[in-house]
């Protein structure tokens, strides 16, 4: 669908920003004249902006304040009720709308990035394979533009179900994707075994609040005395870029407090039993300053890889209580960019060839009673050990505001 070939019909819905939309008329016209709703969403862009991305599209009065938060509102509903309505030009309004009706500008970014993912994820789970395959038949030139990255997270959302290899038209668009060096394309095209945890609730296992709850679900390291001496004498060794990529997930997610991220080498060979909670509290770890100074003792158990990637990524899936979720396909991203900060692997290392290398890791889950972990939201800490024995990773985050304590 272009510009030239967008008319509202007889009767096109005519939204006036602050205007509210009952959900069932909204699904009703979205299955009967998807196109009229395109039409509005034009409009609706217009009075956003004040201006229009071509000739076709007169100048007009840029809507401000509430009028452009309620033409924004409008948008995304539609946009989101086209993408979950089953048919093909559904799904072609709604990626259009996403990927060419969106007003550019820095203020609209953040808002038209998580638009765009929203409604990759609704096509995926909503729209048949058969109805989303038209959208891939044109190859791109650059992956910079936001109707290749809609596109590119339509396919990353359909490798989270376990859908879309083996088609033609998807199989070439993703290799070109990967051509043009798109984040996106790095990651297989259907979910990995480590991945099983990725979008899963199960009942009765929500997150880790409580020191007792850690000890229930996972092996408790006994403290040693070699672990604390090794603790001692560890050298932190900084490295920005490592840290960035370790923290993204809960950057991206939005957490209410900056993650930790810190790496260290011991003197020599950590010894087999040294690897634990001993060790942990001797290191320069804001998160656990003050330990010991409250009620209550710092644990760490023994947790496995894919225990660790499902936290990375739930925590931008979900979104922190400052920010929100930012869809399974950068979800998984992040995540395993995460994954590899910490096992010191770069970016571009296939995951399957990380999850080999994480076998011969140790991993810590970890908590205590310090001003960092208030156990009441989402506190989570991570350790990891090289296979060396000589190489630490530690990761902390917690999504509490340690202004409010909430």
């Amino acid at each position: 669908m272009n510009d030239n070939d967008v008319t509202p019909g007889d009767g096109a819905p005519r939204w006036h920003p602050g205007e509210r939309t009952d959900p069932a008329e909204l699904k009703e016209l979205a299955e009967t004249r998807p196109q009229d709703l395109y039409a509005a969403v034009e409009r609706l862009c217009r009075q956003t902006t004040g201006h229009g991305d071509g000739p076709q599209r007169p100048a007009g009065r840029a809507a401000t304040g509430s009028d452009g938060a309620s033409a924004a509102r409008a948008v995304r509903r539609i946009a989101e009720t086209l993408a979950e309505t089953r048919s093909r030009d559904c799904a072609r309004s709604a990626v259009d709308i996403v990927g060419r009706l969106l007003p550019a500008g820095s203020s609209y970014r953040e808002e038209n990035v998580l638009l765009r993912r929203s409604v990759a994820a609704k096509l995926a789970v909503s729209q048949q394979l058969r109805d989303l395959e038209p959208l891939f038949g044109e190859f791109p030139d650059t992956a910079d533009d936001p109707v290749v990255e809609v596109r590119a997270c339509v396919l990353g959302e359909l490798a989270l179900i376990g859908a879309g290899r083996g088609r033609p038209l998807l199989d070439a668009y993703a290799e070109r994707l990967r051509e043009l060096g798109h984040p996106l394309a790095r990651l297989p095209r259907t979910r990995l075994d480590v991945e099983h945890r990725f979008a899963v609730r199960v009942r009765g296992l929500g997150p880790v609040r409580t020191t007792e709850q850690l000890r229930s679900r996972f092996p408790e390291v006994p403290p040693t005395d070699g672990g604390a001496a090794a603790g001692r004498t560890a050298a932190r060794t900084p490295d920005d870029g490592r840290a960035r990529s370790a923290a993204e997930p809960f950057t991206a997610g939005g957490w209410a407090r900056e993650p930790e991220a810190r790496f260290f080498t011991s003197a020599g060979p950590l010894g087999p039993d040294d690897f634990g909670m001993s060790f942990i509290r001797e290191l320069d770890l804001d998160c656990l300053a003050g330990e010991g100074t409250r009620r209550g003792g710092a644990v760490a158990c023994a947790t496995t890889p894919d225990d660790v990637l499902g936290e990375l990524f739930s925590a931008s899936f979900n979104g922190g209580v400052n920010g929100q979720g930012q869809g399974g396909a950068y979800a998984r991203l992040y995540a395993w960019n995460s994954f590899h900060a910490l096992l010191g692997l770069p970016a571009g290392t296939p995951p399957l060839e990380a999850v080999r290398r994480a076998a011969d890791h140790r991993w810590l889950r970890f908590m205590a009673f310090t001003d960092w972990f208030h156990h009441d939201t989402a506190d989570v800490a991570f350790a990891v050990l090289d296979p060396a024995r000589t190489g630490v990773a530690v990761l902390a985050a917690t999504d509490t505001d340690p202004d409010t304590g909430s």
